[in-house]
């Protein structure tokens, strides 16, 4: 979406403007991209659902929903008539109460401000407008008009790094969100969380996966090298969460288990024999979805017990180094996969999946001849969204939040979103070629 340029710019650029932030990522970012907004001169608002949302808004605004779901959406267009809301910033577009509330904006005229998990992982973080993952601008936009907005620009770009990032804090914060709204959300007694499981259980994932962590560290190598040093061909599988909204939202299958089967499958009438099937699981995967148990049955279904390993998370690059080729619904991590060039299967909606870079085969015709993407065509398009949506940093380490915050207030002030700056020459000089661990 394109708004009105001020005709005078200066301190005051963000004055007029009132940003509503609904659900963020666990932890500090909104609160601190929303005082420096106010330092633009904007109004800053939080609607808080929980009290995890309202123990991580530190400053004026806060705004408790404690009305049931069936209101929401009435609730959410008396508010933004009352307040005068101009903006609203959110984290991720599929769960309920965002969902909802995109709706009523798009009828006001509000402009959308949607946060999610870089495209280009693990050092970047997406930035949009209206919408992100399989309701992006990218999924029905021309890798030409791409490389058109790139035609001035002649950057080297930064191979991906290894290191997935801020996973310790990501889990750290999760449990500290998931604690409050379990043992002090006395206010907020018609909420419900927007996934399956309650959040008691949530909350035990969260404690269970940071008591675990060493122990699974030591699995992970062990079961890596096994992997690096068997000497097989083998074709990579990056399994995703299966309450991921992309997963769910923007994917052909009904469960994990239909996906698991569906590749099991393939890869028996296809591969070679002396060819290996490796699932590397989500760096999150807490085991809510019995993956390991799924994939034994499988395998032994299939009679290929000997040639199928599980991988719980860890760092990709090492797996990548050596694969054939990779299977995906539709992860952002199959990014790094593309940048090496190796052949890749997506089923589900992703910003990625353009005929330029995704195979079109069955299964079976894939783990037998897997097809290379264009990989000249793929530097171009990695560029245009470094370029664009893609901001350096993270969400949860301060040090990527600092990065973040370098960039993102200056974004979201701008009359053009992302894409459309690009185009008009109006986008500020990137700090891509920096990246560092966080």
């Amino acid at each position: 979406m394109i708004v009105k340029r001020p005709d005078v710019m200066g301190k005051s650029i963000g004055a007029g403007r009132v940003f509503l932030f609904l659900q963020g990522p666990h932890g500090p970012f909104f609160t601190q991209v929303a005082a420096q907004l106010r330092k633009t001169g904007a109004e800053t608002l939080r609607m808080g659902f929980n009290m995890g949302d309202r123990l991580f808004w530190n400053g004026p605004g806060y705004i408790p929903f404690k009305g049931d779901s069936g209101s929401w959406a009435d609730a959410f267009k008396l508010l933004a008539g009352e307040k005068s809301v101009t903006d609203i910033v959110l984290y991720g577009d599929t769960r309920p109460v965002h969902a909802d509330a995109i709706k009523v904006a798009r009828e006001l005229g509000i402009i959308i401000h949607v946060f999610e998990e870089g495209y280009l992982r693990p050092h970047w973080v997406t930035y949009e407008r209206d919408g992100s993952n399989g309701y992006s601008r990218l999924i029905d936009m021309k890798l030409t008009d791409m490389q058109a907005a790139l035609a001035k620009i002649d950057l080297e770009l930064p191979a991906p790094p290894a290191k997935w990032g801020d996973l310790r804090q990501h889990v750290f914060y999760g449990a500290t969100y998931h604690a409050a709204v379990l043992f002090a959300n006395f206010g907020y007694r018609n909420f419900q969380p927007h996934r399956s499981l309650t959040v008691a259980q949530e909350f035990r994932l969260y404690i269970q996966r940071l008591l675990l962590m060493p122990l699974q560290a030591v699995e992970r190598f062990i079961a890596t090298q096994r992997v690096k040093f068997g000497g097989f061909p083998y074709h990579l599988v990056l399994l995703q969460l299966a309450h991921d909204a992309s997963f769910r939202k923007h994917g052909p299958f009904s469960s994990m288990t239909e996906f698991l089967e569906a590749v099991i499958a393939g890869f028996a009438e296809g591969a070679e024999v002396h060819h290996h099937l490796v699932f590397k699981a989500h760096p999150l995967e807490d085991g809510r979805a019995g993956i390991r148990a799924t994939l034994r049955r499988l395998a032994r279904e299939h009679d290929i017990t000997d040639r199928v390993h599980y991988v719980r998370g860890g760092k990709l690059a090492e797996l990548l180094d050596h694969t054939r080729s990779v299977t995906t619904v539709n992860s952002t991590a199959a990014q790094q996969a593309l940048w090496r060039g190796l052949p890749i299967k997506a089923f589900g909606q992703a910003v990625y999946a353009k005929p330029e870079f995704v195979s079109d085969q069955a299964l079976p015709a894939f783990y037998a001849h897997p097809a290379r993407p264009d990989t000249k065509a793929y530097r171009d398009y990695r560029h245009y969204l470094m370029e664009s949506s893609q901001i350096t940093g993270g969400f949860y380490a301060a040090r990527g939040r600092r990065r973040l915050l370098r960039q993102v207030v200056d974004m979201m002030l701008s009359p053009e979103d992302p894409y459309d700056a690009l185009t008009m020459g109006t986008a500020p000089p990137r700090h891509h070629l920096r990246v560092v661990p966080q």
